[in-house]
């Protein structure tokens, strides 16, 4: 944004300072001067500004001029606009306020008699066109000219109507299905159910807080005007603005939190100059106000601050008094707190606490400003006090830390993990902690996990991921679309669940693949990933924990238990000691579809929060048996509804010291076979660590291997 010192001057006619100095301490300050360019003829210099969005209250000109004072420990004059007395009226104007949620304040001033032209001279004996020409600001008329000086001067958007157009009067209320509007912009606009608009009793008038109406807008034949300034909460403004693809001065400022307060002074400022070219007030102000929201802006609960918190963040200064109380004062003074430092001290010693107050520890109660809505905790006040203060007075000295570092709780298993999937051929990624809200309905575990974001940077970005799932098919999808073929990644994160006032924090796991698996040697040529490459990752992941059962199911596509970001038939849920610790399988052919995407998709996510709780897997060595191996082959029959999990389970549960290892070497189906059946042949290895096996051992071990089979229902191929 565009500064002029020549207006800053006007203000602070006593500026110690020249405009390059002034512009290096605000710098210094956090009031970004990105530029200073030499108007010349007197006229001081132009500041190119870059003004953070949490000070809203330094976007313009006296702002900005309030910093100035808290340096040089100058007095802002207030802003006092003297109006002529109002003509009694026997009734006043009509305001109401229905949608109490979004709109604070709404005032209204009636000004009739008033005559639409170029502006007059006003302000400090210069012309608004001296300023608006220095500042390349377009002239329009004095009504429209009115509105700009405002928010630039003071901060504050404004807005005048032809009263003449105003049927009945004015409604602050949520529109209703279909209605429309035409904006001053030329652009008919149907409006939705949730957008925040200024009607009268029969139509609607403007989106509040960002755009006015063409049908109420001022003309060379307007005679009589009302002036409106008004206080829009954030994100009633920003949700109004977006949808309607708008952006203008005065939703810039109203989706970063105006100054409730600012209204009245803005009012008198733009009905100031509309009078100049003639005119009369008719009418007291009319202040329509919502209790509830004027509590949370202008009226906080002060915050309490101790000189002793001061000093112990802050730290040591280059200047041998270091921070005083008189420094705390004065800064917050300046910066329009207000400090009742007697009746905390009077409250310290109705509790016997004057000992500390003989130390110097003065303790107040801090009252915020209207205008600065980023300032809620002590740590805020202390920022400010060593902001005006100036970084550059403070020591180059180390924090005091007096204890060792502290891992995660689950550091060891995090580590653990993450070393099995490198292991495997995955990379590491990072994705976003944000996603869209169409992206966290459709990835969460559990529907209403999401938590929205209160000033998203976009829509894309709008609430804390309560999945892994979205970032991990955006890195896929982003490596897919810039020809990289083959991509195995993960991520260790977190995600979030619960409500604005209460987020819980888990750490989940998501794994993604795509592509050819590289060859393994001659005889193992390159092959593309396939479902049970994923679900081998899974398992050595979870074989690293101690867990007493360790299955994969799945459930039937009707059931509607599968995530609906994954295939119906191509998907498995893990489940460890009888709990969900997490889904993976191929991308539902519709969201790949969505997102463009040609190739089969694996991915999957775990719930490590769950899996965390188990120990890890101590690996044990032993030594390596001297004696041969003996292994025996049985080739079984079994039915078609007996799986090789009953079998594996069966001879486990043989607890044969000697057995050492148990696979299914091969699986086949054959017409000789009875109706339902297949066959199995399943390997065993005997071997004992302290003496060769004697045949009748072995005969002994195969006969048990047998029965255990047989009664889950298996049997010897005859």
């Amino acid at each position: 944004m565009k500064i002029l010192t020549k207006w800053l001057r006007a203000y602070l006619p006593d500026l110690p300072v020249d405009d390059a100095q002034l512009a290096e301490d605000l710098t210094l300050r956090g009031i970004a001067v990105e530029g200073v360019y030499d108007l010349g003829d007197g006229s001081g210099s132009l500041y190119e500004m870059d003004i953070t969005t949490n000070r809203v209250d330094a976007m313009n000109h006296y702002g900005v001029a309030r910093e100035a004072t808290a340096i040089y420990g100058l007095t802002l004059p207030p802003l006092d606009f003297k109006l002529p007395q109002p003509k009694p009226v026997a009734k006043p104007f009509s305001v109401r306020i229905e949608a109490e949620d979004a709109c604070g304040r709404f005032t209204a001033r009636v000004l009739r008699g008033v005559t639409i032209g170029p502006s007059r001279d006003w302000f400090a004996g210069a012309e608004v066109a001296t300023y608006f020409g220095l500042l390349e600001q377009k002239q329009i008329s004095n009504a429209v000219d009115a509105t700009n000086f405002a928010w630039i001067g003071m901060g504050q958007p404004t807005h005048v109507f032809d009263l003449d157009k105003i049927e009945g009067g004015i409604i602050v209320r949520r529109a209703r299905k279909g209605e429309r509007v035409k904006t001053l912009d030329g652009v008919e606009r149907v409006l939705d159910p949730e957008d925040l608009i200024i009607a009268d009793h029969a139509k609607p008038l403007g989106l509040a807080g960002v755009m006015g109406g063409w049908d109420s807008m001022i003309t060379p034949e307007t005679k009589n005007v009302l002036v409106e300034a008004a206080w829009f909460d954030p994100v009633a403004v920003r949700r109004t603005a977006r949808r309607h693809g708008l952006h203008t001065d005065a939703s810039h400022r109203f989706e970063r939190g105006a100054d409730y307060n600012a209204a009245e002074v803005a009012s008198a400022l733009v009905s100031s100059i509309l009078l100049a070219n003639g005119g009369w007030i008719e009418g007291d102000l009319v202040d329509a106000r919502v209790p509830a929201i004027e509590a949370r802006t202008a009226n906080r609960k002060p915050v309490e601050l101790k000189l002793s918190e001061v000093r112990r963040i802050l730290g040591t200064t280059i200047d041998a008094e270091g921070i005083t109380a008189a420094t705390v004062e004065g800064v917050l003074t300046a910066l329009g707190c207000g400090l009742a430092e007697l009746a905390k001290k009077a409250e310290l010693a109705k509790k016997a606490e004057l000992a500390e107050l003989a130390k110097g520890n003065e303790v107040w109660l801090v009252s915020q400003p209207s205008w600065r809505l980023d300032l809620e905790r002590e740590i805020d006040l202390i920022e400010e006090v060593a902001r005006v203060y100036g970084y550059n007075r403070f020591a180059n000295t180390l924090p005091a830390f007096g204890e060792g570092v502290r891992a995660l709780l689950w550091a060891a298993q995090e580590s653990e993990v993450r070393r099995t999937l490198l292991a495997a051929g995955f990379h590491e990624a990072i994705g976003s902690t944000f996603c869209s809200a169409a992206e966290a309905a459709l990835m969460a575990p559990q529907p209403g996990l999401a938590v929205p974001l209160g000033n998203p940077l976009s829509e894309e970005a709008g609430v804390l991921r309560p999945s892994l799932v979205a970032g991990m098919l955006a890195m896929i999808a982003g490596n897919l679309h810039r020809d990289v073929s083959d991509v195995r990644l993960f991520e260790l994160g977190t995600v979030f669940s619960g409500t604005t006032e209460k987020v819980d924090e888990r750490p989940a796991l998501s794994f993604g693949a795509v592509g050819t698996l590289p060859e393994q040697g001659a005889l193992h040529a390159a092959r593309a990933i396939e479902f049970h490459d994923v679900k081998g990752a899974v398992e050595q992941v979870v074989g690293r924990f101690q867990s007493r059962t360790v299955l994969f199911d799945r459930f039937l596509a009707e059931a509607g238990l599968t995530p609906e970001w994954l295939h119906p038939y191509r998907a498995a849920r893990v489940v460890v000691d009888g709990m969900t610790a997490g889904w993976f399988g191929q991308l539902h052919p519709r969201v790949a579809a969505e997102r463009k995407l040609k190739e089969p998709v694996l991915l999957g996510e775990l719930y490590l929060d769950r899996l965390y709780k188990l120990p890890l897997r101590q690996p044990i060595a032993r030594e390596i048996s001297r004696f041969q191996p003996v292994r025996r082959d049985f080739s079984l029959v079994l039915d078609e509804s007996i799986a090789w999990e009953k079998i594996d389970q069966a001879v486990a549960g043989l607890r044969i010291p000697e057995l050492v290892e148990w696979r299914a070497r091969e699986v086949f189906r054959d017409a000789k076979l009875g109706a339902g059946e297949y066959a199995l042949l399943l390997g065993a290895t005997f071997q004992a660590a302290d003496r060769t096996l004697r045949e009748e051992e072995l005969q002994e071990f195969q006969a048990r291997v047998v029965e255990a089979v047989g009664k889950v229902g298996a049997r010897l191929r005859s």
